[in-house]
This record gives C-alpha cells, sequence and structure tokens, in this order.
C-alpha cells in the first residue's frame, strides 16, 4: 500500500516503535519525513537507479532513509556497522555510492572514512556530526513534505563475499511497479505464507543492516503494520516486549532461540508470548532438538524459509510440515528446485548434491561477472552454492553449506579473508581457516596455521595471530582459537583438501551443519 494512504487513513498509528529509547514514529511523521529524504536525495543530484550507502546501529533514522530511497527509484546498500574501515571503503566504493550516511555513534569510524572513499559526493551523518559530515536531520527539515514528483520503487543492493574473499554486492533489478505496489514476490509471500497485514505488530531483535531483517520492516510498514526495533538484542528483554506490545510476527535466527531457552525456566515462562501468530527463521539451519523445544514452548508458530539476499528462489516450511518432515527447510513457492551434480546432471531423490533453482527471478553479484557466471548452471538454474537433498514429497534438506562458508549466529563469514590476513603474518607457511561447532552460535570461525618455525607454537603464538587478524578484520571474521599443524594437507596442483582438517572437528555431528 502506498504510505501516503495509509498516512492519511492512520495519522497518528505508530509505524514503529524503538524498543530501548522508546521513540514513536507515526505514519503522518514517516511519510513527511520519507516526502522530505526523497527531496533531499534529488537535491544532492540522486536520479532513479543511483546508488547511496548507509552504515550505522539501529536507530530511529534507518527505516525512514530506506524507506525514502524505496521511494525515490534508489539502490540502498546498508553496511555492517561491525566492519573494519578497510572493510567499510571497500563496500563504499565498490557500490558506487554517490551519497553516504552514517551516524554519530560511528564517528571515529567515519571520520577515518573521510580519505577513503574519494567517488561519494555528499556525506550525512544522523543524531549529530563530525568535521566532513552534514546533519541529517537538519538537512532533511530544510526539504518540502512533498512527494517528489518522479517517484520510483528502489531496492536494496546488499553484500556477501566474491570468490576472492571480497565481499560482492548482490544486485536485482529494479521492480518495475508503482510506490508501494503489492506484487513483489516478498509482499505476496508475506501475506500469503505469514498472514501480513494492517493488524501485524512485528518484533524485528535483529541488525537492520541484515537482508531480513531491513526487507521484512519494510513489508511490515507497507502493510501498515506496526514494528518494534530493538536496538541490540537480548533474550529477556526480547520476551517481556513480546508481551508488552502483544507482538504477532517476528523474525529470528537459531542462536536467538538458543539464547532465550537457555534463561531459567522461571524466567521464560514468566512472559506471555501466546499473542504470537508467526515466528520466522532463517540464515542459518536450527538444530532439530531446539525447533522442538521452541515448538513446545511457543506452540506451532514457528516458520522456517530458505533463501538468499539474491532472491533467486525461496522455499518454506511451517510447523506441522516441519515435524512431519524434521530438518527439513521446506518446499519451493519461488522457483523449481534441482540437485544436480558435479557435472549438472539431476541426482536421484534422497541423493545430495548442488541446490539450483529454475525459473526464478534473475540477479548478478555487482562488478563480478565471474562469480555471476559461476552461479549459473548450463540451462540458466542458479545456485547459491549450497549442497542439499530433496525427498520423496519434495522437500528440501541441507546437508551441508556453500563450500567453506562458515554460518555465526546467522551471520556469514568467508574463511578467505582471514586466510589471506593470516597469511601475511612473517611466521607463518600456511593457513586454514573454517568452520568448527559452537553449540550458541552454530559454527566458530577455526584457523589451522603452519608454522614456519614450530618453536614459535604456543599460547603467546595463538594470540599474537589473533591479534593480527584483528588489525585488519571484523572480530567476527576472525579465528576463535588457533591449532598448529607441521604440514597442512594440500595437492600438488596447490590445492588445500580443508575437508580433512575440519572432519576431526565435526566427528560427533550428522552434518557440517549442526
Amino acid at each position: 500500500m502506498y504510505i501516503g494512504d495509509i498516512a492519511k487513513q492512520t495519522p497518528h498509528k505508530s509505524a514503529y516503535v524503538m524498543a530501548g529509547s522508546g521513540e514513536i514514529v507515526t505514519y503522518q511523521q514517516l511519510n513527511q519525513r520519507t516526502c522530505q529524504t526523497s527531496q533531499l536525495f534529488r537535491s544532492l543530484g540522486l536520479q532513479t537507479g543511483d546508488h547511496i550507502a548507509l552504515l550505522m546501529e539501529n536507530n530511529a533514522r534507518f527505516l525512514e532513509i530506506c524507506m525514502a530511497a524505496a521511494r525515490s527509484g534508489l539502490f540502498y546498500t546498508a553496511i555492517s556497522s561491525r566492519l573494519t574501515l578497510a572493510e567499510a571503503a571497500y563496500i563504499i566504493n565498490d557500490c558506487g555510492a554517490k551519497l553516504f550516511i552514517t551516524s554519530f555513534a560511528k564517528g571515529e569510524l567515519a571520520t577515518n572514512l573521510l580519505n577513503d572513499i574519494p567517488t561519494v559526493k555528499s556525506r550525512l551523518m544522523v543524531n549529530g556530526i563530525v568535521s566532513g559530515y552534514l546533519s541529517y536531520e537538519a538537512s532533511r527539515d530544510q526539504m518540502p513534505q512533498q512527494p517528489i514528483a518522479d517517484e520510483a520503487a528502489g531496492i536494496d543492493m546488499l553484500y556477501s563475499s566474491g570468490t576472492t574473499g571480497q565481499p560482492k554486492g548482490v544486485k536485482i533489478p529494479l521492480p518495475d511497479v508503482n510506490v508501494g505496489d503489492e506484487s513483489t514476490n516478498l509482499v505476496l509471500l508475506s501475506k500469503g505464507l505469514y498472514g501480513f497485514g494492517s493488524e501485524v505488530i512485528y518484533l524485528s531483535p535483529a541488525p537492520l543492516y541484515h537482508a531480513a531483517p531491513l526487507r521484512y520492516n519494510l513489508v511490515t510498514l507497507l502493510f501498515g503494520g506496526t514494528s518494534i526495533v530493538m536496538e541490540d538484542f537480548n533474550d529477556e528483554e526480547a520476551l517481556r516486549l513480546i508481551e508488552k506490545y502483544q507482538v504477532t510476527h517476528s523474525q529470528w535466527v537459531p542462536t536467538m532461540f538458543v539464547k532465550m531457552l537457555k534463561l531459567p525456566e522461571e524466567v521464560r515462562h514468566k512472559y506471555d508470548v501466546s499473542s504470537l501468530q508467526v515466528a520466522i527463521h532463517a540464515a542459518a539451519p536450527c538444530p532439530i532438538e531446539i525447533k522442538e523445544k521452541m515448538i513446545d514452548w511457543w506452540g506451532p508458530v514457528i516458520f522456517e524459509y530458505y533463501a538468499g539476499s539474491e532472491g533467486n528462489g525461496f522455499c518454506a516450511i511451517n510447523s506441522a510440515e516441519w515435524l512431519a518432515h524434521k530438518g527439513s527447510v521446506g518446499k519451493a513457492m519461488i522457483g523449481v528446485l534441482h540437485i544436480c551434480d558435479d557435472e549438472g546432471g539431476d541426482v536421484a531423490v534422497g541423493e545430495a548434491g548442488t541446490i539450483y533453482f529454475a525459473d526464478g527471478p534473475v540477479f548478478e553479484y555487482y562488478n563480478d561477472p565471474h562469480k555471476t557466471q559461476e552461479s549459473k548452471h548450463p540451462k540458466g538454474w542458479t545456485t547459491l552454492g549450497d549442497i542439499g537433498r530433496l525427498d520423496e514429497e519434495g522437500f528440501l534438506y541441507l546437508t551441508d553449506r556453500k563450500a567453506f562458508m562458515i554460518i555465526s549466529g546467522g551471520v556469514n563469514i568467508y574463511p578467505q579473508e582471514a586466510e589471506n590476513r593470516l597469511i601475511m603474518h612473517p611466521k607463518v607457511a600456511d593457513v586454514a581457516v573454517f568452520g568448527v561447532p559452537n553449540d550458541e552460535f552454530g559454527e566458530e570461525v577455526k584457523a589451522v596455521v603452519q608454522p614456519i618455525d614450530w618453536n614459535d607454537v604456543g599460547p603467546d603464538f595463538e594470540q599474537e595471530l589473533m591479534a593480527f587478524c584483528q588489525q585488519k578484520l571484523a572480530k567476527i571474521k576472525c579465528p576463535k582459537s588457533i591449532d598448529f599443524d607441521k604440514e597442512l594437507p594440500r595437492h600438488p596442483t596447490g590445492k588445500l583438501y580443508k575437508r580433512l582438517l575440519k572432519d576431526k572437528y565435526w566427528a560427533n555431528h550428522k552434518t557440517q551443519i549442526i
């Protein structure tokens, strides 16, 4: 639905509430501010098809800015607020952002970025300013509160890693629809599968720079519902908010389930969660026993899906279906599933292979035609690179993730970046980085290092290497622990047999996904 119409019908209804601060943004305010921000975009020279980037913590301006971009025909790239200077600069430059928006809370990073983002023409900051940035709010408030004359639907362009370990933007064509149109796949699925509508009260416990939280919040606003946005996730606070606001819908990652289940029983049962109609989870596979406990606790309101930022396919499963097909991520709702061997041929039912979607939406990896081509089957099908199998009824089961990708707490981590960093240490001869089991986060980052001199091996060297990695990369991308080996298993061609290293760490687990 068009936000201007929602604002006319329910001007004083809460569009979203910031859970920590209590700040409420009504639909009237959201419509006026997104009109002003759209006008601001045009005044800065931004036209349909241009790119902007934003890097900030969850705050009350985040959704406002993204919604304004979505009604201005822009590609908007939300960047993790946890990245280092070099990582953030790479994405801002790679996406071709003409405007960069950040927050006063990220002031130190923002200052350090000034000399590293030369193609950015305009820089704005919310909640205060530092040198080199203009106030977003002051700039916005100078603008008219009317919609721009050339409104057009914009879309996010979010980043995942490429084949070399450098992040790559997932570019989906701008929607050829009017602003507020409800015919997009995500809107149709949200309405048909999950019952999204104007009465939805949606709890958002995750960082808004991730694809699912960002998109589901915007869908909630498109329907005229209300979002409750947590600045930071806290297990008990999430339960309290469900009771306080009578939350109907929510979206989680399995790590959050684990944390809530580990609360003392008296705390877990202190809060009334009976208002929940839909609790969606994705981003990482959920352990069977965790999901069983969640269904026992919250009832058959747990919904799971399998998809990627690429949007090339979508599988979904509800609680009843999952109880009959435990471990499955569902049937295809968008695209047609094919499980293929290394030669591209379809495998038999029950056999594992690469998961492809046929007849799904198109996408590309921005500035990386090689990676785009790698994702395609000779018949034009596309893959996220995951491994899985189908049962007789067409339900999909994941048996492994992308070749080397690590999923920790729902965050995708690509070990090549850490490997590239650690191999630069003067005392390292070879290195392998991969995921190992972690009861809370699913996986954690592990490194196995072949030292040049075995006499260096010890706790001090381990700490030295971890600190060395964290100088250039976000902490979550760096090893939590390092083991040492006198020789890593490499083929004469140079290929590293990482699976041989991983197997001993996963020996007590049925699959590579715990």
